[in-house]
């Protein structure tokens, strides 16, 4: 998935997550059903941008260490906790994996958080941003159209709006947008 536009914007009380369905290698489409919006857990999710193999290892291997955290502790894994792991995971093995994410969920005390993690295992904390090859497309609309106190509604029109940005700019980027919300209910998937 080396064209991709993925979206993450946080408000008051939720995540919203974004992301096209194309997946492509170099200038061939693959697919265009592609999900890259993938739970990881009952109150996190992620976005996937880069190598779909190693994308596919990276999220399995988050899946397992958020169901051991649950199973030894009683109580589910931070997301911050997570986006640390997925750095260390990267760090150590760069520039073997090639993943740009997104890892976006609620926790007891941080709330809602978005962390972009790339594929030599930075992480930044984040209210919104973008990856792949359309991020400069999505991030250019999130700069200017991104307030801290947009409703749960809005905030899902902004990041349907910048994929679509995208959609229209990147030749990577297409066949739609799919949308997770994160909220105390647990995560929604949708697709428009």
């Amino acid at each position: 998935m080396k064209g991709t536009t993925t979206v993450g914007l946080t408000g008051r009380d939720f995540v919203v997550l974004a992301a096209d369905r194309r997946a492509t290698s170099g200038y061939f489409i693959a697919s265009k059903h592609v999900w890259k919006i993938l739970e990881i857990d009952s109150h996190v999710a992620v976005t996937i941008a880069g190598t779909v193999g190693d994308a596919q290892q990276l999220i399995d291997r988050l899946k397992v260490e958020a169901g051991y955290y649950k199973a030894t502790n009683g109580e589910r894994i931070s997301v911050k906790s997570l986006a640390t792991l997925a750095s260390l995971i990267l760090f150590t093995y760069r520039p073997i994996l090639m993943v740009q994410m997104l890892i976006g969920g609620l926790d007891k005390e941080e709330g809602p958080s978005l962390y972009s993690v790339d594929w030599l295992g930075t992480v930044t904390r984040e209210k919104f941003t973008a990856t792949g090859s359309g991020s400069p497309y999505a991030v250019a609309m999130l700069e200017q159209e991104y307030r801290e106190d947009l409703s749960l509604e809005d905030a899902v029109k902004l990041a349907i709006r910048a994929v679509h940005t995208a959609l229209a700019r990147d030749p990577g980027s297409g066949e739609g947008v799919d949308v997770a919300t994160i909220t105390e209910e647990g995560i929604t998937f949708k697709r428009t």
